[in-house]
């Protein structure tokens, strides 16, 4: 690996000074609280998600074999079905109607074969959306990724700290309000979710990286789109924090620990999963890889 890199980052990198700012909010949900004063040393972090044209040109150069790709160990998992202990990955459904919202079951499969370059299975393809945000990618490989690249994942106040692009204690990245004069400022689901998306930002799925206009620190898509692995590890301190709304179910079970994912993504509605934002946080298995998690990294000097 180069140590050049490590010294000097590549293009496309964001510098963010070192500063103190609030982390954390108390307005929405349990787990995001309380709200804390952090300091945070200075970094340069990726403008974009890691997209799926640099994500390939990783896998032709090494030849690295993503989570979703490999055998599945069946003592990892001793209660799931048979015909689901194939390599695949967690795909997300629409329904075709109104359906209650306790069970993330109707609305997520797993699906044998799903994987970074097929997202919605066989018979789908990355093949004209290399400047879409990879996704079913696993924790261990967005690190394998950030250290081919000679970065590293962002912690979660280092993300967080980026998230806000300079606005202090404001809901969203861009300020308090939704929807500021009509626009829709990241990818999210509008409608009712899981089954009416009325695409009034443009977009079912994940769009382009750049698609909206970037925070104040000219990062793009740091709410919405997808959500992003982050190095630290998930605790939280209440039940109901630790069954996240948007989460997909894992044949894991609670067998693997889970990573901090942060910014929400293109299924967080407001009539579901408000989470779109800076302080927004979820755990997410490390084994687990979905077509709504991508990752960005850092480098830190």
């Amino acid at each position: 690996m180069p140590t050049a890199e490590r010294r000097t980052p590549v293009q496309d990198m964001v510098r963010i000074e070192s500063g103190e700012f609030l982390m954390g909010s108390e307005d929405f949900y349990p787990e995001e609280g309380p709200v804390r004063t952090v300091q945070v040393d200075g970094f340069w972090i990726d403008e974009h998600a890691v997209t799926a044209g640099e994500f390939r040109r990783f896998v032709r150069e090494t030849g690295y074999v993503t989570v979703a790709e490999r055998p599945l160990d069946p003592s990892d998992y001793p209660d799931a079905e048979p015909d689901l202990l194939v390599p695949g990955s967690l795909v997300f459904r629409r329904t075709a109607g109104p359906v209650p919202l306790n069970d993330v079951h109707r609305w997520w499969e797993y699906v044998p074969g799903a994987l970074w370059k097929k997202p919605g299975g066989p018979g789908t393809t990355i093949n004209g959306r290399d400047n879409h945000p990879v996704v079913q990618v696993a924790y261990e490989d967005a690190e394998a990724y950030a250290a081919w690249a000679g970065k590293e994942l962002p912690t979660e106040a280092e993300w967080e700290y980026a998230s806000r692009g300079g606005l202090e204690a404001t809901a969203f990245a861009w300020g308090d309000e939704h929807f500021p004069e009509g626009k829709a400022m990241a990818n999210s689901w509008q409608g009712e979710f899981p089954w009416q998306n009325l695409k009034l930002d443009g977009f079912e799925g994940t769009s382009p990286v750049g698609s909206f206009p970037p925070n104040g620190y000219g990062l793009y898509d740091m709410t919405g789109n997808t959500w992003e692995w982050t190095s630290d590890w998930f605790r939280a301190d209440s039940s109901e924090a630790a069954s996240p709304c948007c989460a997909p179910p894992t044949i894991s079970g609670e067998r693997f620990p889970r990573k901090v994912i942060k910014g929400g993504s293109h299924l967080c509605a407001p009539n579901y999963c408000l989470r779109y934002r800076p302080a927004a946080r979820q755990g997410e298995t490390i084994d687990t890889s979905t077509s709504h998690i991508g990752f960005r990294c850092v480098v830190r000097s």
